[in-house]
């Protein structure tokens, strides 16, 4: 074929890809659904599996293939770009500790399905990445048409970008795992090391050159020349990261933060998103050619367990985590409900699978399937969001409700709190330790395990004992060693937690009675627990492979299992304290002669007694003025804790002096209502009893 008759035919060929994309997308849209799905069936249609179309056969998903390593790079690019160190700084840990926590879960119960369906144990890691991370763009999309904003939607982007941080240390140690090095754990540590070394270097010299490149590109003011220096850059170390053994998308994401560092980022985002929206759409194009629903048809139970390991794991991990990290729990459920699926990443993890032959042919598409359903679930679980948090707010009992309220009080003082020298030594020992220990249990398991037979053998040469008596005393050795550590990593987070209540609730020295015992137990418990989870899911997630099927998961169940009840105890003796609190407010209310004095007067009582109430978050008095949209609504119906995270702890009444709150409470003009919460709590609450409106969602 000539060389102009073969520019023809792929000319031919470009033309009918992006045509059918361009109907199977609109088709999506019209149906009010993202168009990504519309790209995937138009790649379904024109690949080899499915009969109908046919423009070219292999070569034509060569093409498509090698179109959509364009579309990876530029997708990473600019999802660098949204980077920066300042906002990763900005966003802070709540966002880490939640993404840490949802990631190591899905992770571990995706490696868990995978096994108990014969899949090896590189595959099913594989299966557990993909898993692991949600979709920026359905996620985008459905806010877009929702018109969603403020609120959970910034805990939602905030822990994407933790998700998209992780995806890439996940796609660099999985290209190791990949290329044949193994599950080892010192190839594990030094694919880490060796992948730090190169951000750091790569970070280094970047800075040194990008940001200023960068600016001085776009102080010319010429569209072309900064869409062509951006894609310098962007090819340019997506080229560099790929000879020097990462995957090309680490090296564009590279370049996108260094772009991003230049403050120039938007611009640049601008100009190249129309090239990389053509270029994605071939990337899911490329994806749906290698789906064959034959494949998925035969495969339909791993579809259908891991869509709902997906849908109930996401919600519940994320929700946990972001609560327990301090984002109030209605605030947290929405964000689970919204990252309740996977996308982009999933297939970029699968496609480096099944390039390097890690998994079988049909592990992409089972992703694929289960990525089309979460998809399809998206708009739905976002619209109902709100409704869901709040229905997860009534089917708690009372003390979990109370406790929650308290919670959020007590994480706000917590990063509120002045930073000491005696503070910082206090929890730094603990932490340091606890990194150890953990660090040494993951060495020893994952050794062992790997020198298992090798020590088995040395040891019979050596004594001539029979093998099971050697294998006997092999794995009673290494459990025993792993108890020791296991028992250091519980106590050094039982340290950690304690330090850490403390700088909220101080414990007292000078003999006298205690009174925040109780709600400093409560928030110790709850500590632990949010550090077991930060600590222990990524530690099971890395000790899978080298342990026996789900035995790692059963125990971290288990010690979980364990702390929960002690929280549960906990909130129930803090339950007590509370009510006695609130008696004792009612009681120096209504003897000061406070019923139904609004603002100074009110406020100035419970300055007085707050001393005597150790543990209790920021009270604030609200009276509610003759146009309050609260006037005539009982308490169950305002629904104010489900809506804002604060508590009605009192009402002062002209008429009728300091009641308790009951949910029946029909509420009148003048009544004074006294607030507990966290600062951002109150403030939804006041706004909500004053004009009506929640802030910030």
């Amino acid at each position: 074929m000539s060389a102009s008759a073969s520019a023809a035919h792929y000319v031919q060929e470009v033309g009918a890809i992006l045509g059918t994309a361009a109907v199977t997308s609109l088709l999506s849209q019209r149906l009010r659904q993202p168009p990504v799905l519309g790209y995937l069936l138009a790649g379904m249609i024109l690949g080899p599996h499915v009969p109908g179309i046919i423009i070219g056969g292999e070569s034509s998903v060569q093409l498509a293939h090698s179109l959509s390593e364009f579309g990876v790079i530029l997708l990473m690019f600019t999802i660098g770009i949204e980077f920066s160190l300042r906002k990763i700084v900005k966003i802070g840990l709540p966002a880490a500790l939640t993404a840490v926590i949802e990631v190591g879960l899905m992770i571990s119960l995706g490696y868990m399905v995978g096994r108990l369906f014969g899949w090896d144990s590189t595959a099913s890691l594989f299966v557990g990445a993909c898993l692991g991370i949600s979709s920026t763009m359905l996620v985008a999309k459905a806010f877009e048409e929702q018109r969603l904003r403020g609120g959970f939607v910034e805990v939602v982007f905030a822990v994407l970008v933790f998700e998209d941080m992780i995806a890439i240390l996940l796609l660099a140690i999985l290209t190791g795992l990949a290329s044949g090095t193994g599950l080892s754990p010192v190839d594990f540590a030094l694919t880490v090391g060796k992948l730090l070394a190169f951000l750091l270097a790569m970070l280094a010299a970047g800075l040194l050159v990008v940001p200023r490149f960068i600016r001085g590109v776009v102080r010319i003011g010429r569209a072309e020349t900064t869409l062509i220096a951006g894609i310098a850059v962007c090819f340019g170390m997506a080229a560099f990261a790929s000879a020097s053994g990462y995957s090309v998308a680490l090296g564009a994401f590279l370049a996108g933060m260094l772009v991003s560092e230049s403050g120039e980022g938007p611009k640049v985002e601008h100009v190249i998103q129309p090239l990389r929206d053509l270029f994605a759409a071939v990337f899911f194009i490329s994806i749906g050619m290698t789906v064959d629903p034959v494949l998925v048809a035969q495969h339909w139970l791993p579809v259908l367990v891991l869509t709902a390991v997906v849908l109930a794991g996401k919600v519940f991990g994320v929700s946990l985590g972001s609560f327990l990290a301090g984002n109030g729990l209605r605030r947290s459920v929405r964000a689970g409900m919204s990252l309740a699926q996977i996308g982009e990443f999933s297939f970029i993890i699968a496609g480096l699978g099944l390039q390097t032959g890690a998994i079988p042919e049909y592990i992409l598409p089972i992703m694929v399937a289960v990525a089309i359903l979460t998809s399809l679930t998206t708009p739905v679980m976002v619209r109902r969001s709100e409704r869901g948090a709040e229905a997860v707010d009534r089917w708690l009992p009372d003390r979990l409700q109370t406790f929650v309220t308290f919670y959020d009080g007590w994480i706000e003082q917590l990063r509120s709190a002045p930073r000491s020298a005696a503070v910082g030594r206090r929890v730094r020992g603990p932490l340091v330790m606890l990194i150890v220990d953990a660090t040494l249990l993951v060495a020893l398991l994952a050794g062992s395990s790997l020198v298992h037979w090798q020590a088995v053998e040395a040891m019979f040469q050596a004594t001539h004992l029979s093998p099971t008596v050697i294998e006997i005393l092999y794995v009673g050795a290494t459990l025993a060693l792993a108890g020791v550590l296991f028992v250091g990593v519980l106590r050094r987070a039982a340290a950690l937690a304690r330090a850490l209540a403390a700088v909220v609730l101080p414990t007292r020295d000078d003999g006298k009675l205690d009174l925040g015992s109780a709600p400093r137990r409560a928030f110790t418990v709850a500590i632990e627990l949010a550090l077991s989870l930060v600590i222990g899911l990524p530690l099971v997630a890395v000790l899978q492979p080298f342990l026996p099927l789900s035995s790692g998961f059963a125990v971290f169940a288990l010690v979980v299992a364990a702390l929960g009840y002690n929280v549960w105890r906990s909130i129930g003796n803090l339950d007590g304290h509370v009510r006695a609190g609130t008696e004792l407010i009612v009681e120096v209310l209504a003897r000061q002669g406070q019923g139904g004095a609004s603002g100074p007067a009110a406020h100035q009582s419970l300055v007085e007694v707050a001393p005597m109430l150790p543990g209790f978050p920021d009270m604030t008095p609200v009276t509610l003025s003759a146009t309050s949209p609260a006037i005539g609504q009982t308490l169950a119906e305002l629904n104010l804790r489900a809506r804002t995270g604060a508590s009605v702890l009192s009402i002062n009444r002209a008429s009728a002096g300091v009641v308790l709150p009951e949910a029946h409470e029909r509420l009148q003009a003048g009544d004074t209502l006294t607030l507990a919460g966290g600062h951002e709590a109150i403030e939804r609450a006041s706004a909500l009893l004053q004009r009506g409106i929640v802030l910030g969602e």
